[in-house]
């Protein structure tokens, strides 16, 4: 079953959003589809206009260096010289790929960026998805490997080691573009707004029209409802990211395969979590970076890992729901999250 890009958005649902007013207030909102998302950009202030299409010129860019598919991108690049030589790139790549493997480290490969070969074989969310055999991945599995990703920074140049390799930045360069559209906001002084890439990607800045908190609601992960929620949680200067099961997939002989891959077996994550969400507070640097690759991080490590890697972090807090319908979640995140749905149960 193939979604539809513009349901993307549909991850997660912005409860309080429109409203103008002038000067200070003056409210602008804009909405496209960038880096294959429905994004959406709204601000207040006297600069909001040119705040909000700054930002979509910046997210063109970032897409521009980070995409798989653009021949002239930095990631294009480096996977068509794999195991040839270095390459010259942005050094905005050269963060993204340095983050990515720190996580890698800090989760004993549950993140890996190298897993371009196995998706490109599965294909999901694009008109060539399909179930490889065994043996297809099998054979692409020593590809996937971080630690063979060599990055000389004298010059800004990265290699992969062994021919065939690719990276893949599709859980990260979301959250890196959330960052660097904060930024934006910021230099023209704007003090509330919402950041919207999806579901991937979502910051939350100051209050909205009704100088409260934006109220954001997480979409149940089994209904087709687009406006059915598995709770609502209040945010304000921070980042919020959303994985699940039902954002890219396909079912065959009544079995779901979705696009979150364990970098360990090449298959996609079975492990009963269906969708997971998590939070991170506004002072943390990379924010957004690092929301965006820790909600595929904790949905590939499961309920037990997942929760002591968060429980570990400052500034972190996250929500894990599994096939049976139980919510579970990490210190401070449950007392925040309101108006639970009926189908769900927290638990300890």
């Amino acid at each position: 079953m193939k979604k539809n890009l513009c349901l993307l958005i549909s991850f997660i649902f912005i409860i309080s959003l429109n409203g103008c007013s002038n000067g200070k207030n003056k409210y602008y909102e804009k909405s496209n589809i960038v880096m294959d998302t429905a994004v959406t950009l709204s601000a207040y202030g006297a600069n909001s206009k040119e705040a909000v299409e700054e930002s979509f010129k910046r997210l063109d860019e970032i897409n521009d260096m980070a995409s798989t598919t653009i021949e002239t991108s930095d990631i294009y690049k480096i996977n068509s010289l794999s195991g040839k030589e270095y390459v010259k790139v942005h050094p905005e790549i050269i963060k993204m790929i340095q983050t990515s493997i720190k996580y890698s480290k800090l989760s004993n490969g549950a993140f890996d960026v190298t897993l371009g070969p196995i998706i490109n074989l599965w294909g999901i969310g694009t008109d060539n998805e399909r179930l490889p055999s065994d043996e297809e991945i099998k054979s692409k599995l020593p590809l996937v490997d971080y630690e063979k990703i060599s990055i000389n920074e004298n010059d800004n140049s990265v290699m992969l080691k062994d021919e065939g390799m690719a990276i893949d930045l599709g859980g990260v360069a979301k959250g890196f573009a959330a960052d660097e559209v904060l930024k934006i906001y910021k230099k023209y002084n704007i003090e509330n707004g919402l950041i919207n890439l999806g579901a991937s990607s979502i910051y939350a800045l100051g209050k909205n029209k009704d100088k409260r908190d934006w109220s954001v609601g997480i979409k149940h992960p089994r209904s087709e409802d687009p406006n059915e929620y598995l709770g609502v949680i209040k945010l304000s200067d921070e980042s919020l990211s959303t994985s699940g099961d039902y954002e890219r997939y396909f079912i065959k002989d009544n079995k779901r395969y979705h696009h979150i891959i364990d970098p360990k077996t090449g298959y996609p994550v079975d492990n009963g979590v269906i969708s997971d969400t998590i939070v991170v507070d506004g002072d943390n640097p990379d924010n957004g970076m690092l929301a965006d690759i820790l909600t595929t991080t904790v949905f590939t490590l499961g309920q037990e890992k997942g929760l002591k890697l968060i429980n570990g972090l400052s500034g972190v807090s996250c929500e894990i729901t599994t096939a049976n319908y139980k919510v579970y979640a990490s210190d401070g995140f449950k007392d925040r999250i309101t108006d639970i749905n009926k189908d769900f149960k927290f638990t300890d």
